[in-house]
């Protein structure tokens, strides 16, 4: 009998996205890069504390890029990483399972 190891790969993917609007950000940052502005403004309840929290906790996971441009005012893009679109892509299954799904667990 194998022994389940204490790190799985499923477990890290979920510890990487954690966090109430993570899943969100992702999918937004997924379809294009985005200014924090666009971003406040594609997920209206979450607040501009809170999106910059989970951004910079994103970027020092490896799931978000964060390019500075020079300038009056000065431009900050956020895009995903390769890491972060894989993630993304991994987790269009589970996307879809919840669509199949949608009344077997509480949200």
């Amino acid at each position: 009998m194998n022994k389940p190891t204490a790190n799985c790969g499923f477990a890290t993917a979920i510890k990487a996205i954690e966090g109430k609007w993570k899943v969100d950000i992702l999918c937004e940052l997924g379809t294009a890069s985005r200014r924090f502005g666009r971003l406040r403004q594609s997920i209206p309840a979450i607040s501009e504390k809170m999106l910059t929290q989970q951004l910079r906790e994103l970027e020092a996971d490896g799931l978000v890029n964060r390019e500075v441009y020079p300038g009056s005012p000065t431009k900050v893009v956020y895009s995903l990483t390769e890491s972060g679109a894989a993630l993304n892509a991994g987790a269009e299954a589970l996307c879809r399972w919840g669509e199949q799904f949608p009344s077997g667990i509480d949200a």
